[in-house]
């Protein structure tokens, strides 16, 4: 591990002006490419205080040797360079998107001389037209089978164009009108070219033009009656409509625009991408990544702007691009896009109307891909098993932790304080094994206490299982073993509805875990070492993860141990302390819910649900209720003296509860119907 402070450029020694600069490691490897407006403010950023550093930068920085940079004239050939180094060196330090798939393109080779229509896959060829790209090379085919009615263009590949002019007879698709046949001259080259031409118009977006003219000409045909011309020419019409229907119309304007969206969590991130032409969506395409630098959503679209159009000109790029957060420079990247083009180009965050609708929905299709891959990327065998040697590993464990128990505790301002337990086994999350907990030993918020109280729970009922089962050796029993209570029902324990009796079965909380995880860092780590000591337990191992910085804690250390990012086990013990935050708030928003549901009415014996509604539908709401005599109470039909005697004094021992306030506005808010306030 190298110090910063051993390569660190001399004072000065930086320029003051816009640049690119290259962080080699110790075998001159280029490991991270940036560029910056001001060379010098933005390395000076690198060579601080490494525990002000991210984590990501952190690592690049003690992994570099030595640092190098290039001075140019304006922001926009800084992008442009940096676009062009990260493509020649591939650093192992910068975001590189990765395709999930090779996407089919539907691709007309105006360089040839009879241009053809196919379908292509990876690196773009110059003087090939593309569109796409398309989920499918299926929707392609079909697409191009509807438009050969019209625009029948060369499908066949260069041997079979060769044979077909050797032997002056065409193919099939020649005989049934779906290709003109240059090959044994029905047309000219300039003629088959017009015909290449309109129908990379038409799949550009300038649909009307055609459809308007081929009614115009059946019109024309009709009147004149030749119908067999214009039947054709009507079912040419149906074909176009048919594949411009393959494309749902999108945006009413005909807008040319590319639309960007980006789903991201603590490691990765997936992109995604729609293409609209003429309004409709034309193709579509997607990245997933990992992040393994410090990098936001915004410097996420950048580089997906740099990936998107590096190797495009034209009209490739189209006129607006719209993206969900702007660049650190919008001006420079909406500069180095319009270069490309060779005219304007918009760069902006849609704000309203049927533009940021549509962004919604590529925001979800991310928001899908990237669940997608975790979902991927956690069923297969190999890569469970790689993150769990590697949690084995990092942790110094004896053997891989199969089972690992995860715990977190959720409130909400210290009250409502539940927590939860999730289990994994073999890397795999065993829902039928979560458990959620109420915490009941004290009043309030204090995470660390709570932490020590839950785990001391789960394993003073792992004891006791152990003691019932007989699974000790004869002998003391440890400290923390209790004898399990005759009835326990009603504490509020979940555990309570385990089976008492010897059934034979082993009771799934006889099976202690290899590992537990504590959401948070030392203080909760310590209080959950400290429960399993108290209890006499020394086999179980116990680690904290961090979120803020995704650092992973062991007891009585001092420091973390910083797994890389692009670690397995990393990756697990996220998901896994992810799963064990969303079971608990899942569970507080519940216990919450209900006690604002409650009423006083619930403490009166014998009123069920019907009455409690035609008293509140008699006065309104509770505090009208209260406010009501024994005999005003007693005209709400169904209620007799003895229950109205009961309801006010319920009512009467309630103590008043301090006026809920809008905190938005001020305003207090009144009780409602069963005394929630809303």
């Amino acid at each position: 591990m190298a110090d910063p402070s051993s390569y660190r450029p001399k004072p000065g020694q930086i320029p003051d002006s816009p640049g690119v600069y290259k962080f080699r490691d110790e075998h001159r490897r280029v490991i991270y490419v940036g560029k910056a407006k001001s060379l010098r403010q933005r390395l000076a950023n690198y060579f601080q205080d490494l525990a002000n550093l991210h984590p990501r930068t952190r690592t690049m920085v003690t992994t570099a040797a030595s640092v190098e940079w290039t001075v140019v004239a304006t922001e926009v050939e800084a992008l442009q360079l940096e676009y062009s180094w990260i493509k020649e060196f591939d650093p192992r330090f910068n975001v590189k998107y990765r395709d999930d798939k090779s996407y089919p393109y539907l691709a007309v080779t105006l360089n040839e001389e009879f241009p053809r229509v196919q379908v292509m896959r990876g690196a773009k060829k110059k003087g090939v037209r593309y569109f796409g790209p398309y989920g499918h090379a299926w929707a392609i085919r079909e697409t191009v089978d509807l438009m050969l009615r019209v625009f029948p263009v060369r499908t066949c590949s260069a041997g079979v164009f060769k044979n077909a002019t050797r032997t002056g007879r065409p193919c099939l698709l020649g005989y049934i009108g779906k290709c003109s046949a240059p090959c044994v001259g029905r047309v000219t080259p300039e003629e088959h070219r017009e015909l290449a031409d309109g129908f990379c118009d038409f799949m550009a977006g300038r649909t009307g033009t055609y459809i308007r003219r081929l009614e115009k000409d059946m019109m024309a045909a009709a009147e004149e009656m030749e119908y067999e011309r214009a039947a054709r020419l009507r079912d040419d019409v149906e074909a176009l409509k048919r594949a411009m229907e393959k494309s749902a119309v999108v945006l009413a304007d005909a807008t040319d625009a590319d639309l960007i969206a980006v789903a991201e969590d603590e490691l990765e991130a997936a992109v995604q991408i729609f293409h609209v032409r003429g309004g409709r969506v034309r193709g579509q395409r997607g990245w997933v990544t990992d992040k393994v630098e410090a990098v936001d959503t915004s410097g996420l679209v950048e580089h997906a702007l740099q990936q998107l159009y590096g190797e495009e000109t034209g009209d490739s790029v189209p006129k607006e691009v719209l993206v969900p957060a702007l660049p650190e420079d919008p001006e420079a990247v909406s500069q180095w896009l319009a270069d490309r083009r060779g005219s304007q180009v918009s760069l902006r965050i849609p704000q309203r109307g049927d533009k940021k609708d549509l962004m919604v929905t590529v925001q979800r299709n991310a928001q899908q891909a990237l669940g997608l891959h975790k979902t991927k990327r956690a069923s297969d065998l190999t890569t469970r098993s790689r993150a769990l040697e590697e949690i084995a590993e990092a942790l110094g464990l004896d053997t891989a932790p199969l089972r690992i128990e995860c715990f977190d505790i959720s409130h909400l301002q210290g009250d409502d304080v539940v927590a939860s337990m999730v289990v994994f086994e073999d890397g795999l999350a065993r829902k039928s094994e979560y458990r959620r907990f109420q915490i009941k030993g004290f009043e309030g918020q204090d995470d660390v206490r709570s932490m020590h109280e839950v785990i001391g729970r789960r394993f003073r009922r792992y004891l006791q299982e152990k003691e019932r089962t007989g699974e000790w050796e004869e002998g003391p029993a440890p400290s923390g073993a209790v004898p399990v209570p005759e009835t326990a029902a009603g504490d509020g324990d979940p555990f309570d509805n385990e089976p008492r009796e010897d059934d034979g079965r082993p009771k799934r909380f006889a099976y202690p875990p290899q590992l537990v995880v504590v959401d948070g860092g030392q203080p909760q780590v310590a209080a959950a070492k400290r429960a399993l000591d108290e209890l006499g337990i020394d086999d179980i191992a116990v680690c904290g993860l961090a979120k803020r910085l995704e650092e992973v804690w062991l007891p009585d250390d001092d420091d973390p141990v910083v797994l890389p990012r692009s670690s397995e086990g990393l990756y697990l013990l996220q998901r896994v302390r992810d799963e064990a935050h969303r079971f608990a708030i899942t569970y507080q928003r519940a216990k919450r819910a209900k006690r604002i549901r409650s009423s006083p009415l619930d403490a009166v014996a014998g009123l069920g649900e019907t009455r409690k509604q035609a008293l509140i539908k008699h006065f309104g709401s509770v505090k009208k209720l209260k406010q009501a005599t024994i005999d005003e109470i007693c005209e709400v039909p169904g209620i007799g003296r003895r229950t109205a005697e009961s309801v006010a004094v319920a009512l009467a021992s309630t103590t008043p509860a301090a006026p809920a306030v809008n905190t938005a506005t001020g305003e207090i808010i009144e009780e409602d119907d069963g005394g929630s306030t809303t």
